[in-house]
């Protein structure tokens, strides 16, 4: 089982990623639904429906490909806490009661994805890969 630790780390980030970053596909664009559901997309800079589609299209995108991961997972982990407290927890106590379950969800996923990084399947572990190479030797002919 040890070995399937980093193909499923790599795709839990990248379907983590990919839902996050539809959800703000579908609120700034009015695309596969719209903004909850509404068919119309959120109005351009309206605090804080624009503003949080904006983090949720980019850190969606950057988790997904698994570039500046964990900054981008601390930044949409800390946007759902946000959301779930400003928005959903005012209306009751538990997420079943109050509409907060994707928002807890995110918020935890991608606190996970912060602490564990991206995994072995992402841009950031090749770019690191790519640094620790050490430089050719001049050949000498």
């Amino acid at each position: 089982m040890d070995r399937l630790g980093e193909p499923v780390l790599g795709l839990f980030r990248a379907v983590v990623g990919l839902l996050f970053l539809c959800h703000g596909a579908a609120s700034l664009f009015g695309v596969l639904g719209g903004n909850r559901g509404s068919g119309h997309a959120v109005a351009l800079a309206a605090w804080p429906g624009w503003w949080a589609a904006l983090i949720q299209l980019v850190c969606g995108a950057l988790v997904l490909a698994g570039l500046c991961t964990r900054p981008a997972a601390v930044l949409a982990s800390g946007s759902m806490a946000y959301a779930y407290f400003t928005v959903h927890q005012p209306h009751a106590l538990l997420p079943l009661r109050n509409g907060g379950e994707s928002a807890a969800m995110f918020c935890w996923a991608f606190l996970l994805i912060a602490v564990l990084g991206p995994g072995a399947w992402a841009l950031d572990a090749l770019l690191a890969g790519r640094r620790r190479e050490p430089a050719a030797a001049p050949s000498r002919s």
